[in-house]
């Protein structure tokens, strides 16, 4: 018995060595070939390939394949043709570029970012590197000491993502709560900051992917995708709006906004009949409450099928559209991707023909229960189908529709569990619904966006729920159903935040709250805020109260009268910003991590609600629960809105709150250009600009932008479009020749003055006020034909100059 007992010990350790290991690692390099900017290797277990993008873009790929035709929906730029020294010897590749060094170690494969002098930037972590488990590929990254994580897109949480996890599985979350994950979108890039460096990693993979930074850990950071390649992006920058500048090179930018868009929106669901539209509209015209869309949703249609009006609900959409349009208001309608089964209609018989829908794997469509019932869905990873679409919305455009809000195209279907057998053409590509489910979103919105431009001939507004990275190409994206709800209104300042960080700047949320409803107190901070969102959009539930500022009473209409009439006095100040989305990637709501990426107060949770508007406003919104609020200044000096009392930076502040103003602060040596009150963009402001000059230490610049609103001809040259620079060390203000053939609509400048005393040339006179307008007073001294084109000497409170393109300075 002893001898059977001692045979059986022996046997379990030879079958513990039998066992095949679960997790599968890359193992060591036993191949390289070295070509132009592009190391291609071999492994153990793997292929890969390093490519030098730029000299701050390192792409890596890595797959237990060899690597296939390479693809993506989301990045666009090619790699640019720059030289870099690539060398390697018995241990490892390296390669050193004028801005970064990557060390490929070869025993086993693993790789690491550097400075140029040496200091560690990134890297993976030692003995776990890249695996797969099953399908599931994962990369891990050593978490440095302090490290913070931001970005990721449209995420609930904090700031500040240490020690969280995150999924991206684009998800229909009515009423998320404030901790939810995943909710709408998919944008799989984020940026690490340490020791005073800062990076950033896009993950372009259309699969469930899977963000751990620090959750259930204290080793690494790391990001995985349940299929296809391990295939990412290295971006390096020493400041990290550089960072996002050069993510959105590689994903694209946004074009030009029309103008309307960046107007006040009315929405609710739903307006309807027709007659109610017009009391609605007829109504913000009344009561001077300045906006420039209506926005219907699904109860516009016949039984809640695509493509049709319903006819005793709206009568002629095209008089009522055309009715609204003169009145200075566009309408944008919703439209979700089912289509229903039904025999004669005439979407469902079309898609039928033209076979454009998304089917199983032994070739028929899939349904899936929607709205209008069973629908069947268009696939917008195929051409063919974004074709089709793009020639169906022309029923919108012809019917007087500006805007498309793509809906209900995560995709969500009642249930929420859409089969993984689901095929999708993906571009010739054929693939799961697992691969192709987080791209359908971007990709309606693509075809939306396409469609109504080749409809129109002009910028539509395109707005969507769901998306991929570089959905900025297409359309502007709302943060869902919200709640009415305090924690909501924050939350919903830090996913826009956070969108923006991961490139898209045309963001906003349901003001007031979706479902629900708000408080008085709660509405008016909401709309307050609202003023100061790139997309503001007023909306609400079904089967909840009205939702329009009259519907809170008087002291609130004014409230809502005041900062929208805000809003639109800052149209171009708003406009410029969104031209600098364009331009440069950078969003117009901007998370103060962007200017004081170090500055670890700008993270803690009582602070991490403020941004900056553009890149002159400091807004802090605060609960409307509480009586104080304590803000947190950056570095430099800030102005008080309202009263002009300057605030210095790099300090605390506990201020009393109140129902009618939103706490915001301009930062020092900001340009600001603002126009008269209109009530629509279609009504032109007067004749004279107003450019508010605040008085810094640091030197700024701002660049001044106009095109005709409408069309694309600013691709073509067709802007105005003028650099303005403060230059605080020669006390001097320069205005650069304008470019571009536009002619700008305003013929007079009228510069302001804020900040300035006793012993500046240039008197302020009274502070700033809530209207910008009450303290304006003209030049009483003004020699045009000065030496060198410049004012110096005269105490002025304003300056108004004629509006021409030559370059001329301002002294004080």
């Amino acid at each position: 018995m002893h001898i059977k007992l001692f045979s059986i010990f022996l046997f379990i350790p030879f079958l513990t060595s039998a066992q095949t290991n679960p997790v599968l690692s890359a193992g060591n390099i036993n191949s390289v070939k070295i070509e132009n900017q592009k190391v291609s290797f071999k492994t153990d277990h793997t292929f890969g390939e390093i490519i030098i993008y730029s000299p701050n873009i390192i792409r890596v790929r890595l797959d237990k394949k060899e690597l296939q035709k390479d693809f993506s929906y989301a990045v666009i730029a090619k790699p640019q043709d720059k030289k870099a020294n690539i060398t390697q010897n018995e241990e490892s590749i390296t390669i050193i570029t004028d801005s970064l060094k990557a060390i490929i170690n070869k025993q086993p494969y693993s790789v690491a970012f550097y400075t140029l002098d040496g200091k560690i930037i990134n890297q993976d972590e030692k003995g776990l590197q890249s695996s797969w488990v099953d399908e599931e590929v994962t990369a891990y990254k050593h978490m440095q000491n302090g490290e913070r994580f931001i970005g990721l897109g449209e995420k609930t949480g904090n700031l500040d993502r240490r020690g969280e996890g995150y999924t991206n599985w684009n998800t229909d979350a009515f009423g998320y709560a404030t901790n939810r994950d995943p909710i709408y979108s998919t944008i799989p890039f984020y940026m690490g900051i340490h020791d005073g460096l800062n990076y950033g990693i896009f993950l372009d993979n259309t699969y469930q992917t899977d963000f751990n930074f620090g959750a259930s850990n204290d080793r690494f950071s790391s990001f995985a995708a349940q299929g296809g390649e391990l295939n990412y992006y290295f971006i390096y920058h020493t400041q990290l709006k550089d960072i996002i500048t050069s993510y959105t090179a590689l994903t694209g930018r946004m074009k030009m906004p029309p103008l309307w868009s960046l107007g006040y929106q009315q929405n609710r669901y739903s307006y309807y009949p027709d007659t109610e539209v017009m009391r609605i509209a007829q109504t913000l015209r009344e009561k001077k409450i300045p906006a420039d869309g209506i926005t219907l949703d699904i109860h516009y249609m016949d039984k809640y099928k695509l493509f049709t009006w319903d006819k005793e609900r709206f009568a002629n959409p095209e008089a009522m559209n055309k009715k609204l349009n003169e009145m200075g208001f566009k309408t944008t309608v919703i439209v979700d991707p089912g289509i229903k089964v039904e025999k004669d209609y005439d979407a469902y018989e079309d898609g039928l023909k033209k076979d454009v829908f998304i089917k199983y794997p032994d070739g028929t469509n899939y349904s899936g229960q929607v709205w209008p019932g069973w629908c069947n869905f268009p696939d917008f990873t195929n051409e063919k189908a974004r074709a089709w679409w793009r020639e169906k919305v022309k029923f919108f455009a012809n019917t007087g529709v500006s805007g498309i809000w793509n809906d209900m195209n995560e995709i969500a279907t009642w249930g929420q569990k859409m089969p993984s057998n689901i095929l999708f053409n993906y571009d010739g590509k054929l693939a799961s619904n697992k691969q192709a489910h987080n791209v359908y979103g971007m990709q309606m919105a693509r075809s939306s966006f396409e469609g109504m431009v080749a409809a129109t001939n002009k910028r539509p507004f395109i707005l969507t729920r769901a998306g991929y990275a570089g959905l900025q190409r297409y359309t502007a994206i709302w943060t869902g159903d919200n709640r009415s709800e305090d924690d909501h209104m924050l939350l919903g300042v830090r996913l826009m935040s956070s969108l923006g960080l991961s490139g898209v700047s045309f963001t906003g949320m349901d003001i007031g709250g979706f479902t629900g409803g708000p408080s008085v107190g709660l509405y008016a901070k909401w709309i307050q805020l609202g003023a100061f969102n790139p997309y503001f959009r007023n909306h609400t539930a079904v089967n909840t109260k009205s939702s329009e500022p009259w519907t809170y009473g008087e002291e609130v209409t004014e409230i809502s009268r005041n900062y929208i009439s805000l809003r639109y006095k800052l149209l171009p100040y708003l406009y410029s910003t969104f031209n600098t989305s364009v331009t440069t990637g950078l969003p117009v709501v901007r998370s103060l991590a962007i200017d004081n990426t170090f500055d670890p107060k700008i993270y803690d949770t009582q602070f991490q609600n403020e941004f900056l508007f553009g890149q002159a406003f400091l807004v802090a919104p605060f609960e409307s629960t509480k009586d104080f609020g304590n803000i947190y200044f950056p570095k430099g000096n800030w102005y008080n809105l309202y009263t002009g009392e300057k605030q210095a930076g790099n300090s605390e502040k506990i201020i009393r709150l109140s129902l009618n103003k939103m706490p915001v602060y301009v930062k020092e040596s900001s340009i600001v250009p603002m126009q008269s009150l209109i009530q629509s963009t279609a009504e032109q402001p007067t004749d004279t600009l107003i450019i508010n000059i605040f008085k810094g230490n640091i030197n700024n610049s701002f660049v001044y932008y106009e095109d005709d609103g409408e069309s694309y001809n600013y691709e073509k040259g067709d802007f105005y479009k003028r650099k303005i620079s403060y230059d605080a060390t020669h006390k001097t203000i320069v205005f650069d020749q304008a470019e571009g053939s536009f002619k700008s609509k305003f013929k007079y400048l009228k510069l302001m003055f804020h900040g300035f005393d006793s012993g500046d040339n240039i008197n302020s006179g009274k502070a700033l006020q809530a209207d910008f307008a009450s303290f304006l007073t003209p030049i009483s001294k003004f020699d045009p034909q000065g030496s060198a084109n410049s004012i110096e000497g005269y105490k002025v409170k304003s300056v108004v100059l004629s509006n021409d393109a030559k370059r001329f300075e301002i002294k004080y």
